[in-house]
């Protein structure tokens, strides 16, 4: 499993099972620390902990060793001399364990590879730079791993990728044109679809994804039918597995999903820390008309109904999820401000704690933190979403 996170699809895959079959993972790969420790806490196979360019490629490290050797012979300042020479022992104690990790991930032969790559060079929600973006040219690697296995192993089976649904249209196509083009250059079969979890799942998030399934072998990709179209477009077999859901299913999946304890008083906002989301009609009415926005902001008179989810968008107006769903969960959950989710509970206003967040993903986490991956009791760490 590439770009592991903090082990959302490895999840499901330790979870599915066909007869008494079951899935092995065999290492995962994950560069941030802490999802790489919440990773740790949930599960006992190997985690490859660091940059996956470096780990395809152990002599990156000699080129950054190599040109600060030379900045040191042009050195003249001590102080400095001693800190290079610092960094340069700290880059063979990594290249070391680089090197190390190269290793593992090309031991064993693979079956299937997982691969979340990055999202956010393609995703609405950030800048959309696409390839010109470092995230996005993570897509490489696992071209490379792909390559480097074959060499050893063979190609792995199956590769399975998900990303945001927005990396089919980025740049006119051409972005997914390249990704289809280069899985196809190394010999797979390609079929995708794009889903939304909140339709095939009692999870209440709007959560639209690509997921790309490629085949190395005609006969797989012949037997894989879940994402055939007919004539017209429509989908064969993905509309039996919707589930429709009333409004009252909403509700309660929401109950399920927030904890049932008081949470801490930093997710709650009050007036005395967004001053700005609480105001009066008396306060709005004695506003210069240059220091008034359109729409006066009162997030306790507009969030009037719990077990519903309201943002503030852009900071400008509060909207009610009209699908009776959260939001999609981005990257800036702990940081508050405009867009993020937020739902009333016993009168007050507050944002999802990382529990609750953890179970809109599908994650089976108590209201102690105590999660129930693997079959035994592991401890989430109290990330921040």
């Amino acid at each position: 499993s590439l770009f592991a996170g903090v082990g959302g699809v490895c999840l499901g895959f330790r979870q599915a099972k066909l007869g008494g079959n079951r899935y092995e993972i065999c290492w995962a790969n994950e560069i941030d620390e802490y999802a790489a420790e919440t990773y740790r806490n949930n599960f006992n196979h190997t985690l490859i902990e660091g940059d996956i360019r470096k780990v395809l490629h152990p002599e990156l490290i000699n080129d950054e060793i190599n040109e600060l050797e030379l900045r040191l012979e042009n050195e003249e300042n001590l102080a400095e001399q001693n800190r290079i020479r610092r960094i340069i022992n700290e880059l063979r104690n990594e290249l070391i364990n680089y090197n190390n990790m190269h290793d593992q991930i090309l031991e064993r032969r693979i079956d299937v590879l997982l691969g979340g790559f990055p999202c956010q060079a393609f995703s609405i929600a950030g800048e959309r730079r696409g390839f010109e973006d470092d995230r996005g040219n993570l897509f490489l690697s696992i071209i490379d791993l792909i390559n480097q296995l074959d060499t050893i192993h063979g190609k792995p089976r199956v590769i399975f990728l998900e990303n945001v649904k927005n990396l089919m249209s980025h740049d006119s196509g051409n972005t997914y044109r390249i990704i289809r083009e280069r899985l196809e250059e190394c010999g797979y079969t390609i079929k995708q679809h794009v889903l939304n979890t909140c339709e095939y799942s009692t999870l209440p998030q709007n959560r639209e994804r690509i997921f790309i399934v490629c085949f190395r072998e005609e006969r797989d990709a012949s037997e894989f039918k879940l994402f055939d179209i007919d004539e017209k477009g429509n989908s064969v077999n993905l509309n039996d597995l919707k589930i429709n859901h009333s409004k009252e299913d909403r509700k309660n999946q929401i109950k399920s999903i927030l904890e049932s304890k008081t949470v801490d008083e930093k997710y709650y906002y009050t007036k005395d820390k967004y001053p700005s989301y609480f105001i009066t009609e008396e306060e709005y009415n004695l506003m210069p008309l240059t220091d008034r926005k359109d729409v006066r902001i009162n997030l306790d008179e507009q969030i009037d109904e719990e077990n519903e989810f309201y943002q503030v968008r852009r900071g400008m107006y509060v909207r009610k999820n009209m699908s009776g769903v959260c939001p999609t969960l981005t990257a800036n959950m702990g940081t508050g401000g405009h867009n993020v989710p937020l739902i009333k509970v016993n009168d007050r206003v507050r944002k999802l704690t990382p529990v609750e967040t953890f179970r809109l993903q599908g994650f089976p986490v108590l209201d102690s933190g105590i999660s129930m991956i693997d079959g035994g009791e592991r401890y989430i760490l109290p990330v921040e979403f």
